[in-house]
């Protein structure tokens, strides 16, 4: 059984990972001495009453086990780059509405009980979308080996974060998943300026580009493509951004591209 946070170095494009799904099979680099390959499972400490779990569904070849909701872009991110590294998990859906019981399902895996909550095959938990897919996409394609276009990466990842998510998603989710949009309508308009000023920045660098950084897929990309393609159920419109509705066509054209309703 490999564990998800062993490394090892990069593989070409065309590998496939054995026992799994079709999908990138390159592999994290190896930050420890442990050894890869092994046969079973690791025996693991107790971590937070979780540990026949993390052993039972380890033995099913689900050695991740995803906190979720499936309209979230958020858990989208995680699950779209899960989808291009082959890799098989487990989903456990939670309401983005009804959050009664988020301190029972999350309390003792994330303060901040939210998702995506990510579980490792040894019971570690990983919080927050860009923390987790960069773990799980560090030695990988999606992450690139030059220090300059790491760092790039992050770049527009930080941008998601702090300029994009905040007015695209949170506008989506208002209008299309709260069931009430009569009560943020006063508050509305300055989302949507923000996230016009988000787009406007997106189109601008991609005058010419296929992808975000470098010449192909990134974690950049990944993390902008979940709330820009569902941009129209917050209440934008693309047609003004040819350049990132160009982006959108070919992040979803990608091999191993899965839908956020999939």
């Amino acid at each position: 059984m490999r564990h998800f946070h062993d490394r090892c170095p990069r593989r070409e494009q065309g590998d496939r990972l054995s026992a799994v799904g079709a999908g990138d099979a390159s592999r994290r680099r190896r930050r420890d001495g442990d050894e890869l390959g092994g046969r079973g499972v690791r025996a693991v400490p107790e971590v937070d009453g979780r540990a026949a779990e993390n052993v039972e569904r380890a033995s099913l070849g689900l050695a991740l086990l995803l906190y979720d909701n499936p309209v979230s872009g958020n858990c989208y991110k995680v699950r779209l780059l899960l989808a291009h590294l082959g890799l098989p998990y487990e989903r456990r859906t939670m309401d983005v509405v009804d959050r009664s019981n988020r301190r029972e399902v999350l309390g003792e895996l994330n303060p901040a009980l939210r998702v995506p909550t990510l579980v490792l095959d040894d019971g570690r938990p990983l919080a927050e979308s860009g923390a987790i897919i960069w773990y799980l996409g560090d030695g990988t394609r999606f992450v690139p080996d030059d220090a300059y276009e790491r760092a790039q990466v992050l770049q527009w990842m930080f941008f998601e974060q702090y300029d994009h998510e905040p007015a695209i998603a949170v506008a989506r989710f208002w209008l299309a998943y709260s069931g009430r949009p009569e009560e943020f309508a006063d508050r509305l308009p300055e989302r949507i300026a923000a996230g016009e000023r988000a787009l406007t920045a997106m189109d601008r660098h991609l005058d010419g580009r296929r992808f975000l950084v470098g010449d192909a897929l990134t974690l950049a990309d990944i993390a902008l493509f979940a709330y820009t393609h569902v941009a129209h159920e917050g209440g934008f419109d693309l047609e003004p951004y040819p350049a990132v509705r160009s982006w959108v066509a070919d992040v979803a054209a990608e091999p191993g591209h899965v839908p956020i309703d999939a």
